[in-house]
C-alpha cells in the first residue's frame, strides 16, 4: 500500500483529496487545524487507510517533529506528498496587516517548503520515486481584486514547485502545482456570493469548479501513470484563464 502525506484534510478539498486516495487504495497521513465529523467519518470509513493529526502549520518550527518524526515516523517510506492547506486573508494591498499577512505565508509557503524538505528526504533515504503535489490557485495567473496577497503565496508554490522538480529530478522525484479554479468551499465563501457569481461567468463553462475533478487530478499526479510529468503547474479552472 502506498503511503501519502495530505495536509489540509478536515474540509473541502483536502477532504476530497483524501478521499479519493483512500478509495484508490492509497494510505493516508492526514494534517489538519481541526478535526471535523467530516473528516472522522472519513477515517471510520477507512480505519486501515487514515491516520490523523491535528496540527496548527502556522507553527513552522515544529513540523519536521510533530509530522516526520513523531505521526509519520522516520522508518515509514512515503510515496507522496500533497501541500494543501491554505489559509486566505483577502484585503487591497494597501490594507496589508503585516500579522495576518505573516500567517498566511507561515501556512501557505513556509511549512510547505519545510514539509517538502523533509519529504524529499524521505524519498531519498528509501529511495522512492516519489511525487509532490502543490495546490495553487488560478488567481495566481488571473489576478483577483483583493487576493493579491493571497495569489502571491501562489505564485510562490509555484516557483518552488518547478524548482524542486529540476532539483530533484534525477532521482526521480517529481514536483507539480494544481492551479484549481473557485470551488464552492468555506474559504471561498468569503468571498459572496455576487463575487463568486462574476467569477464563475468568466469561465467557459460557467460553473463552479468541482472538487472531485480536483482530487482526481491530483491523485493521477500521484501515480506511475503521471512519471513523465514534473516541474507543471495544471489548471483545473472550468476554462478560467
Amino acid at each position: 500500500m502506498k503511503k501519502y502525506l495530505i495536509t489540509g484534510v478536515s474540509r473541502g478539498l483536502g477532504l476530497e483529496i483524501a478521499k479519493t486516495v483512500a478509495e484508490g487504495g492509497g494510505f493516508v497521513f492526514g494534517v489538519s487545524r481541526t478535526i471535523t465529523p467530516e473528516l472522522e467519518a472519513l477515517a471510520g470509513a477507512f480505519p486501515n487507510a487514515v491516520k490523523l493529526l491535528q496540527f496548527d502549520l502556522a507553527d513552522t518550527r515544529a513540523v519536521k517533529d510533530k509530522i516526520f518524526a513523531e505521526f509519520v515516523g522516520l522508518s515509514t517510506k512515503l510515496d507522496g506528498y500533497v501541500n494543501n492547506a491554505a489559509v486566505a486573508y483577502d484585503d487591497l494591498a494597501t490594507n496589508i496587516d503585516e500579522d495576518k499577512l505573516g500567517r498566511m505565508y507561515a501556512v501557505n509557503v513556509f511549512s510547505p517548503m519545510i514539509a517538502a524538505k523533509y519529504a524529499i528526504r524521505n524519498f531519498i533515504l528509501h529511495e522512492t520515486r516519489g511525487s509532490i503535489v502543490h495546490i495553487s490557485s488560478v488567481c495566481a495567473k488571473t489576478g483577483y481584486k483583493g487576493l493579491s496577497m493571497y495569489a502571491s503565496t501562489k505564485g510562490a508554490i509555484e516557483a518552488f514547485s518547478k524548482g524542486i522538480a529540476r532539483e530533484w529530478g534525477s532521482r526521480g522525484i517529481r514536483s507539480n502545482a494544481v492551479a484549481a479554479g473557485f470551488m464552492q468551499t468555506a474559504m471561498s465563501a468569503s468571498l459572496g456570493a455576487e463575487k463568486m457569481e462574476k467569477i464563475i461567468s468568466r469561465s467557459c463553462l460557467k460553473a463552479p469548479v468541482s472538487p472531485k475533478s480536483v482530487a482526481e487530478t491530483v491523485a493521477f499526479l500521484l501515480s506511475e501513470k503521471s512519471e513523465s510529468i514534473t516541474g507543471e503547474t495544471i489548471s483545473v479552472d472550468c476554462g478560467a484563464v
